[in-house]
């Protein structure tokens, strides 16, 4: 007999603090057929994507592991104003179809903008909506929220700065610029993660390498001219 994809956890809503079920997939079946350069990973079952957020049938507060854990009467009242009164009680704590998890994430992306959680939170909300059209091929919303996403992320790097933990965000900066198109941008991005001597991370400057190969051999083929500053010559 085959087991279920699905399995259910109990959540405690951090707004009205009512307890509510809502689905996971199984980690034995969380393996992707593929994963795309920028992180998208691709299944041929059940999609743990669609089940990232967690929405309280109540209140419709929507969250994901990485939201805030506590919210402060500043935010609680950000939300009792601007989300609450709009709520239509409903569950989706059982299977998601594509559109019911696209429901979640904007949800969960109204909300984290309402209460002004984390930069990185709403970037990350922003590049899952942009995958899960990019799962039903529609290519210009994609690109629409692949460049929110983008703009979100830089300002995540302003904040934070760079350090030495930071390779996996300057790699993504580089390849969404890639994937929005501007390939000039997405070079020097690139080529932050190899020519910084302070980052360690191998998996992240093997990824940039691969990235940056084919920029130039697009670039070329295009006819395309790559003004090659100094890093970016030590990093052919």
């Amino acid at each position: 007999m085959a087991l279920e994809p699905l399995y259910q956890i109990k959540v405690k809503c951090i707004f009205c603090e009512m307890e509510f079920r809502t689905s996971r997939v199984r980690q034995s079946l969380k393996k992707p057929y593929k994963t795309d350069t920028d992180f998208c990973s691709h299944y041929k079952e059940a999609n743990p994507d669609y089940y990232v957020v967690r929405v309280c049938p109540n209140c419709g507060y929507a969250s994901t592991e990485n939201s805030t854990e506590k919210l402060s009467d500043k935010q609680r009242t950000a939300f009792a104003k601007q989300i609450q009164p709009r709520w239509v009680q409903r569950d989706y704590g059982g299977e998601r179809t594509w559109e019911k998890a696209l429901e979640t994430y904007q949800l969960a992306l109204l909300c984290a903008q309402a209460i002004e959680d984390s930069e990185r939170l709403i970037a990350s909300l922003l590049q899952h909506i942009a995958w899960l059209f990019r799962y039903q091929g529609n290519r210009d919303q994609e690109q629409r929220f692949l460049n929110f996403s983008l703009e979100a992320y830089i300002r995540v790097y302003e904040l934070d700065g760079v350090g030495a933990n930071n390779a996996r965000l300057l790699y993504l900066i580089g390849e969404l610029y890639r994937r929005v198109g501007n390939n000039h941008e997405a070079v020097k991005w690139f080529s932050r993660v190899i020519n910084d001597k302070n980052i360690m991370d191998s998996a992240m400057i093997h990824a940039s390498r691969e990235q940056w190969k084919l920029l130039r051999e697009e670039m070329q083929a295009q006819g395309e001219h790559l003004e090659l500053t100094e890093e970016m010559k030590e990093a052919k």
